[in-house]
């Protein structure tokens, strides 16, 4: 099958695939909808554990039905609470966080993430990452609040020191302003 070029999320997708596996315990900083946190459920296996967060009660039941239906609702602990408390709640080390920013789909688009809770997020997870983890994350500048949140993540991610991590930023150049993107963080060893 040959490979396609998609999306920021396609491409998250795929680096997901190629950083966890079976037994693993990984991070879904923001589980919207659920469908990243069945996707790290399946691919954790029976033996995995998935810690999923959203501030959205409506997102949190939207989850646990959609993993209710799959039968993998034990690998996960949902948490209807804001991603910036993960250090409190997760058992780390994790080998992958993913976040999608922005708003729940389908939901109220004027509750989004905001980059004072996202970036102590994102820095809980950086340090929750193993040797060799991944910290996936897609932005959507496509709104005021995601174009803030866009530009101070490049700004955070560009200050890494390069002993520590590997940063990649995806961005589909001829998709128009406001097009999602991805950043790809990877823990080096130690």
């Amino acid at each position: 099958m040959p490979y396609e070029l998609k999306s920021a999320r396609y491409l998250a997708a795929d680096v997901l695939i190629r950083a966890v596996a079976p037994g693993d315990t990984v991070v879904d900083a923001t589980m919207g909808n659920g469908h990243d946190t069945l996707f790290l459920c399946e691919l954790v296996g029976q033996g995995g554990r998935v810690y999923a967060f959203d501030v959205q009660p409506q997102a949190v039941e939207n989850t646990k039905k959609r993993l209710e239906e799959a039968g993998v609702s034990d690998r996960a602990a949902l948490f209807c609470l804001g991603h910036e408390h993960m250090a409190e709640k997760v058992q780390g080390p994790v080998s992958a966080a993913v976040f999608n920013l922005g708003w729940l789909p389908g939901g109220d688009h004027s509750v989004t993430t905001h980059w004072e809770t996202t970036q102590k997020a994102v820095e809980s997870a950086l340090e929750l990452l193993c040797p060799l983890g991944v910290l996936v994350i897609c932005a959507y500048p496509g709104h005021a609040e995601g174009n803030r949140e866009r530009e101070a993540l490049t700004a955070l991610l560009s200050s890494l020191p390069p002993q520590r991590f590997n940063v990649l930023w995806h961005k589909f150049l001829n998709a128009g302003p406001g097009a999602p993107e991805c950043f790809v963080i990877q823990k080096q060893k130690e």
